[in-house]
């Protein structure tokens, strides 16, 4: 992010959930337990009534799990009232979270309500997994504040949010936005524009695709392809992703990995020219690594990645405690 960010705080205003079925609950644990007053509307009042039976179910979980900042179950329930209508959930607000369902005539119509009653400076943040943010946000006057926040399910428990901006959205919207949720716990994921699926479901529909394609084809069955990633490769992703786990098992980097491996992969998929060219993006891969990861500290980092799995291996082990 560029330039001076002018972030989100609590003194600044309070968050609006819109739409309060799973994902709504959850945002509202993320926000309130950073110290924010949350504002839940939802049309249907009996599904307000079953998120705040869900949040005072979880808070003491959370707590007893040493996940609610240092913050009681009360304290944080105390932060998330109930909005009778979408004005008062709006007063005050200086964000929007929206979780209506994936359809795109019901998001123009509230993002065209939330544009016309929202204080010009509220953003406007929706957790469409399915929408691009300039199918529904383009036509509206207040266009530039308004941007994709998508989390994966629950974002109380799942750090990663992607932000995806519109044709229309204005940067200084996508940096409070990454500010805000780097601010309440979250991992913040800037795209730099918007793409049929952003980023998380892309990599999940891309494994999907080639674990049905295995188990069509009679290769294995869906346990054992499910032990590949539960046993196997989710191990190390659970705390590395793609690049720096590709990065970290060559003894030169990245670029070596690729020059080891690529022929490989590539030979994967005879005849498929969608394949994208490894070893052309290489060289911008290494650099992006290399400010991440100076070559001189790779062997402390292998040996940090080691002592994690001894971890998980432990844990996996451990038996479960009573209640």
């Amino acid at each position: 992010m560029a330039g001076p960010i002018d972030p989100i705080t609590p003194g600044d205003g309070q968050v609006a959930i819109v739409g309060t079925g799973f994902i709504g609950q959850s945002w509202a644990i993320v926000f309130a337990r950073a110290g924010f007053d949350v504002a839940l509307y939802d049309a249907d009042p009996a599904q307000t009534a079953k998120a705040h039976g869900y949040i005072g179910r979880m808070l003491p979980e959370l707590h007893r799990a040493g996940l609610l900042n240092g913050a009681g179950p009360e304290a944080v329930a105390g932060r998330i009232r109930t909005a009778e209508t979408l004005a008062t959930a709006l007063e005050g607000a200086a964000y929007v979270q929206e979780n209506a369902p994936e359809r795109l005539d019901i998001k123009r119509q509230i993002f065209a309500a939330l544009d016309a009653a929202a204080d010009p400076r509220t953003i406007l943040a929706s957790s469409t997994s399915a929408l691009l943010p300039s199918s529904f946000t383009d036509d509206l006057a207040g266009a530039a504040r308004c941007v994709v926040a998508h989390p994966i399910n629950p974002p109380h428990l799942v750090p990663a949010v992607e932000v995806v901006p519109g044709r229309l959205t204005a940067p200084d919207t996508v940096s409070r936005t990454a500010a805000l949720m780097e601010a309440v716990g979250q991992s913040t994921v800037v795209m730099r524009r918007e793409i049929d699926g952003f980023i998380v479901n892309r990599l999940q529909g891309a494994l999907l695709h080639e674990a049905f394609r295995l188990f069509a084809q009679g290769y294995a069955d869906t346990e054992s392809i499910d032990i590949c990633v539960r046993d196997g490769l989710g191990l190390r992703w659970s705390f590395m992703g793609p690049f720096e786990t590709i990065d970290l098992n060559a003894p030169e980097g990245i670029t070596d990995y690729i020059r080891r491996y690529g022929p490989f992969y590539q030979g994967l998929w005879p005849g498929d020219d969608t394949l994208p060219d490894w070893e052309a993006s290489g060289p911008r891969a290494e650099c992006e690594r290399r400010k991440q990861l100076a070559r001189q500290d790779m062997a402390a980092r292998q040996g940090w990645r080691d002592g994690k799995l001894i971890e998980l291996a432990a844990a996996r082990r451990r038996p479960p405690q009573d209640p």
